[in-house]
This record gives C-alpha cells, structure tokens and sequence, in this order.
C-alpha cells in the first residue's frame, strides 16, 4: 500500500487538551465579558449598549417619533451586533417593559407584552419605538470625549465601549444573566435612594455599608409587592454580595372580597389564579367559592379572590395562598458585574458605588478637559480673528495679491496655520461685518469659562461638588416613589384544611348501608329525611363543617374524613366504601364528629368498653385504624358521646332485658382496646349469641329512659333508673314483664 507524505510546515501543531483548554477559556470570557454580565460603569450587557448606542444614531430621542423596531434591530445587527433578530429584540423588549424594567430606557407603542405574559409582545415588524426620557441619563454626554471607542465588527464604523452614564445604573436598572462558571442577580434600586447614598459617599467617603443601607433601605422592583425580608438579612447582603429577598403581593379587602393589588417581580397573576383554581379544583381551598382576572390598562393588577362566606379568616387564606402559590417568591441578589478593571466580581453596596464615583470623577474630568480645549482653541481662532478685524485692509490686499497667501498671512501678523485657515474660511462679507466688540464680548465669555474649568479641574473638591449638583439634578428630574415598600409580616404558612373551612354546624347522618350525607344545621331530624330502597336511618352525629367526622365500622376500626368533602343533603350521599376501604364484610356501625378532645363511649355487645377521645381515632389511613378490640362473634355498638366524665352514668341493657347502670368515671380512658366490663352477660349465652348487649347510653341525673322493647316502649323517670345502679361488671336487675326483649333504649336528656 502506497503511502502518502504529508508536509507540516506553517501549521501549527498544539495537543488537543492544550487547544481544546484555551478554546474553552476563549469562549467562557467571551460569555463573560461580552455577553452575560453588565459593566459597573452603564449597567449595560453589549447588547443593550449597541441597542440604546443605535437607536441614538437613528435619532430616536424622546422627543423623536417612534418608528418601527426592525428598523432599530436591522441596524444594531448591520452595523454593531451580528448575532440573532429574535435575541436582540427580545432584549429590545425587555428594555421597554415598565413591569420588566424599572426605568425604561425605550418608550415603545404597540404590544410590548405584560406583566402575566412578558413574552406575549407582537413582532418587531408591527411595534414602534423611540428612547425613553431617562436614556438621556446615559446618551447626553456621549459626544463631549467621555468615553473610549472602538471598530464595530467590520472595522467600517465605530462604537462606544461604554456609555457615559450619569447615574449608577447598574443598581437603578439592575441585570440578571448566565455566564460559564458564574451568573449574575442584581435587583433593581430606587433613583432617590442610590442617589442620595452616592451623594452621601461623595461628601464622606469612609462610610460604611450599614450606613448607606440606612438611605438604600433595600431592592425597589417595577411591580411593587412587599419585601418581607428582614432587615438584618438584606444588609448582609448587600455587605457579601449575595443573598435573597423575599416578595409578598399585596392585597386589600373591598366588599368582603380580597383584592390583589401587587405582584412579585417577574410573577404571571395567569399563572397564580390556575394554581388557585387548581387548590379548588382539588377541594383544597373550600372557602374560596370564585376567582376573577379583572386587571386592566388603569389597573394593571387586580385579581379578585371571592371568599364563600364572610366568616372565612382572610388573613390566615392568604398566609396559606402565600405559601403555596407564586403570590410569595424570593428573588437572588448576586451582585457580579464588571469592574473598571475589566475583570467580573461579585461587589459590596459600598464598593459598588465608590468603584462608579470613581467611573463618574473621570467622565467628568474628560468631560471637563473636552470642552477646555474646545474653549481655548475658539479663543485662539477669536485672537487670530481679531487681528485680520484690525488689519482688514491689509488682509484683503495680501489675499488678493499673494499667490499663496496663507504662509504670507502667518509670516506677517506671526498667527498659526490653524487661525490663518480660519481667516481665509471666513467669507468676505461676514468678515466684513464683524465687530470688535462682538469679538472682544465673545472672547471674555470663553476666558471666563476657560478659567471656571481650570479651576475644577485642577480642583478635586470641586469636581465632587459639581458631580453632586448633577447627581441631584437627574434624581430630581427622574427620581419617583419607592414601590416596593419594606415591611414585618408573619411567616407564610400551608395551614391545615380545617383551618381555612369556614365553621358552620353541619349534621352528619350515617344510613344502614353505609351511605353518608351532611346537613347544615342541628336542627334536622335525620329519621325523617328519604333513604334509598331497602336503606334506613343508622345514626347521626352534630360537628362543624371544619371539623373531621369518624366512622366506625363492625370490626372495630376507625376511618376519618374532612366533614367538608362529605357530599351534601341535597341528594342521597355517597356510599363511605367508595372512600374508604374497609375488610371485606365489614360494615359502617356508627358516626362521631365533634371537637378533637371530646370523649366517647366505645363498646362491643359483649359488654365492654371504655371512653376515648375523638382525635385519638384520627388517621389518614383509608384502610382504617385499628381502636376497639371485638371478641369473635360479638359486634360493635354505636358509640356514645359523653357529655361529662364526671356527671354522666353508663346505662347498659342486654336483649334479655337486664339492665345496669354504672358511673361513667368507672371506666378507663383509652386510645385502643377492649376495655373494661360494663355488664356482665353470660359467655356461654354469649358465645351462641341468645343473649347480648342490646344498648348502651350515657344519661345524667333526673333525666327520663324509654326502653323500646317490639312495638312496646317504656319510659322511667329518674327515680325508676336509679334503682338500676350496681357495681360495674355486673349482672343488673331485669326490666319489668313484656320488657324483656329489648331492642334500643332512648335518653330524653335535659334542654
């Protein structure tokens, strides 16, 4: 096989990782420096500068008329900034966004986006746009020898390196971008603020942070919202460079209904109300009954949020909203720019603003120097305009005679080639109608300010004075209100469903199926309601609509759910197994609902029980909690709430009519298990199910019982009960003939 020889000589030859490390690094500054980071002097990325730099070009001042934005981008892209249309007039955009952007630097017309959707401006090709009135701030210096300049990409044009900015705007405007290996947060300030702070540093250089954070009272973002960041945490941040703030909404009550006022920076209302929605959605958020997007051109944020009832806590609502939704963020502050060094570095507050005075002193001073020597050299044309004035004649003839009068002009009145020049420029009949003291008049004004910059300039207090009087005059002109306002609020909070239900009494009414409804009220007499086919009435329990309801079902167990997510008496409920899942074959026995500490009496028919309290069979678990032990063959008895530990009395009937009844103190307090006797029915007879526990009921002094025995009832008067009462684990006494095949007893207790 023929092989080939290659000649290497003139190419250079590095190892990969060598190229491949340099090609990186490369790359990685260019991120840096020309792309994701601002510059501490402007506050400006490049392509902001090239954008606001073009637009000034074009001639669209404030006072211009806007025209169309693609005439902005094909210019920033032809001339200065060959990189994407769609990149550079997003960034166009996000400079014109009162709500992005805290003070504009473009006053565009037409859909520049909003606040619930910044990206939902129309193309460049149908928005119009002009710079705004505070651009001034940053262009109205620029001629006057301020700044640097250098080649645009072609080399054809040139183009600032930096604008000579008249305000740190890098904290008015603040900058958010991604470089390789670091990144950039800088929150937006109040001009007022920064502009007193600066001045405050001017006058007394070594003040500290604490100090200028006493006038800088923290981030002023364009939407408003509350800062809830404690102070302490904010002036630690502005001393690292880095940390977070906390932003709250703001919200007012109108009419019994919570409206949103303010949003936090960069939040979508859109997207806060579908969180909302979805919280109801999902029977979250009962008490909220509507949700309205009423924002409009005069009210840029109003969400409306219409509680269901007015005794719904709207305060402790919106802790919970806070917590849960975009109506509370924290916003980064990572304070990364570019020094005046050229090189990125996260900066303290004071350092910031020493580093821009110091940008300011030298624009100034350039400033300053520019006109200095524009002054003196009209003074020396004026001097050199002055002597042809007095020797008019003499000029004319050497002009008219000389074939080269210029060097003949200098030899004679001794001027420099730039004033002969000018006096040969000058045309006859102007020079003609110069007068002398016009001249002279000129010359005194231009001395008197030729003096006045020399004694600035060579003067460092009276640079800060004049850099002062400036600062304060822009802060006068642009300078408006805080709107993010700095306040203490309580922590935001997920609180518990049944915090945030309204309270309102509810009836919670269980049939034999298992079929469960509510029913506003206590009112309500559940045997009468209408059940389904072959369905009757069980049993009934009185609660709170914020409260959780307890069933029990025949092997013991406890199951709880939020009353509120019970289906309502309008109709004929919902079957609990479609919730719950209880052991096959079990059934619901009974229902309990209630403040969490209130006791009830648990017992199984085969005469034990003891008293347990309502929040002690809470669980979680749709499979049940495990709570009365039931020994096999007997069942459960419907629980029995106990109105007091102390005064309440146990009255037990087997269904062979014998009846004991016992102190309620008598038995123990449990959270689970079997329990203590209460009467004591035969195990044999028990076993082969002859004789049980009929009832169970907790009664007090001097209330009456009727024992339901068929279709025969009896009812004793306290004094006829009494004669019941017998040591707990007991037989009892039998009820009276034609009584003795009970089947339910019934308390009429005291109203």
């Amino acid at each position: 096989m023929e092989t080939i020889d290659i000649d290497y000589e003139g190419i250079e030859q590095l190892p990969l990782k060598t190229f491949t490390e340099k090609a990186y690094l490369d790359y990685s500054m260019y991120v840096i420096l020309d792309r994701a980071l601002p510059h501490i002097g402007d506050g400006l990325k490049p392509v902001q500068r090239r954008i606001v730099y073009a637009m000034s070009e074009l001639g669209l001042l404030a006072a211009a008329k806007h025209k169309k934005s693609a005439r902005t981008v094909g210019d920033v892209l032809g001339k200065f900034h060959p990189h994407g249309d769609s990149a550079c007039y997003e960034a166009m955009v996000h400079l014109a966004q009162s709500f992005t952007c805290r003070y504009p630097l473009i006053d565009g017309q037409g859909n520049w986006g909003s606040s619930d959707d910044p990206k939902s401006f129309a193309a460049m090709r149908y928005t119009e746009a002009r710079l705004a009135p505070y651009a001034e701030v940053l262009l109205a210096e620029l001629g006057q020898g301020t700044v640097d300049w250098a080649p645009n990409f072609d080399g054809t044009l040139e183009e600032p390196l930096l604008l000579p900015a008249r305000l740190p705007n890098v904290l008015l405007n603040g900058a958010a971008g991604i470089a390789v290996g670091m990144a950039t947060d800088i929150p937006p300030h109040n001009l007022d603020e920064v502009a007193k702070a600066a001045i405050l540093l001017l006058d007394k250089p070594k003040s500290t942070v604490d100090e200028l954070c006493e006038i800088i009272l923290g981030p002023d973002f364009p939407t408003g919202a509350e800062i809830i960041t404690p102070r302490a945490e904010l002036i630690e941040a502005y001393k690292s460079g880095h940390g977070s703030v906390r932003l709250r909404a703001c919200y007012e009550k109108e009419n019994d209904e919570i409206i949103i006022t303010a949003l936090p920076y960069q939040t979508s209302g859109g997207k806060v109300l579908e969180q909302i929605a979805a919280q109801m959605l999902a029977k979250k958020l009962p008490m909220v009954e509507d949700l309205r997007d009423e924002s409009d051109h005069e009210n840029p944020t109003r969400l409306v949020i219409v509680p269901r009832s007015n005794r719904v806590d709207t305060d402790a609502l919106m802790l919970h909203l806070f917590a849960s939704t975009g109506l509370e963020r924290t916003a980064r502050i990572n304070l990364n720019m570019i020094g005046l060094d050229g090189k990125p570095r996260i900066k303290d507050l004071r350092g910031i603003l020493k580093e821009w005075l110091e940008f300011r002193l030298e624009t100034v001073r350039l400033r300053l120097q520019y006109r200095l020597d524009k002054v003196n050299r009209r003074l020396h044309l004026l001097d050199g305009l002055l002597i042809a004035f007095l020797n008019l004649d003499e000029v004319i003839r050497i002009v008219r005679t000389e074939d080269k009068p210029r060097p003949v002009l200098i030899k004679r009145f001794d001027l420099s080639e730039e004033q002969a020049d000018y006096i040969l420029d000058t045309r006859l009949r102007q020079l003609a109608r110069l007068e002398e003291m016009k001249i002279k008049g000129e010359q005194q004004e231009l001395a008197r300010e030729r003096d006045g910059l020399k004694q600035t300039l060579s003067s460092k207090q009276r640079m800060k004075t004049l850099i002062k009087k400036e600062i304060q005059e822009d802060a006068k002109k642009y300078g408006d209100a805080r709107r993010s306002q700095l306040i203490d609020r309580a922590p935001a909070q997920v609180l518990d469903e049944t915090a945030l239900i309204p309270s309102e009494a509810v009836t919670v009414v269980l049939s034999k199926n298992g079929w469960v409804r509510v029913a506003k009220g206590h009112e309500i007499d559940p045997a009468e309601m209408t059940y389904k086919s072959g369905d009757e009435f069980a049993m009934a329990a009185r609660g709170r609509s914020n409260q959780l309801t307890v069933f029990i079902d025949s092997t013991g167990k406890t199951y709880a759910l939020p009353t509120h997510s019970l289906p309502t008496a309008r109709g004929q409920g919902e079957p609990l197994s479609g919730r719950l899942k209880p052991a096959d074959g079990a059934r619901f026995v009974g229902v309990m609902a209630g403040d969490p500490e209130q006791l009830f009496l648990l017992a199984s028919d085969s005469g034990y029980g003891f008293t347990i309290k309502l929040s002690d069979m809470f669980t979680r678990n749709k499979a049940g909690k495990s709570t009365l032990s039931v020994p096999r063959g007997a069942g459960v008895l419907p629980p029995v709430p106990v109105r007091s530990q102390d005064d309440d009395w146990i009255v037990a009937v087997s269904t062979e009519g014998y009846m004991l009844v016992i102190p309620l103190a008598e038995l123990p307090q449990m959270s689970r298990g079997k329990g203590n006797k209460i009467i004591n029915i035969p195990s044999a007879r028990l076993k082969t199910r002859e004789e049980y526990v009929a009832a169970i009921r907790c009664i007090q002094d001097g209330e009456k019982l009727t024992v339901f025995a068929g279709k025969k009832h009896k009812t004793m008067k306290a004094a006829e009960v009494d004669e019941f009462e017998g040591e707990r684990g007991r037989r009892g006494r039998k009820l009276p003939r034609g009584y003795q095949k009970v089947d339910s007893i019934r308390v009429e207790e005291k109203t």
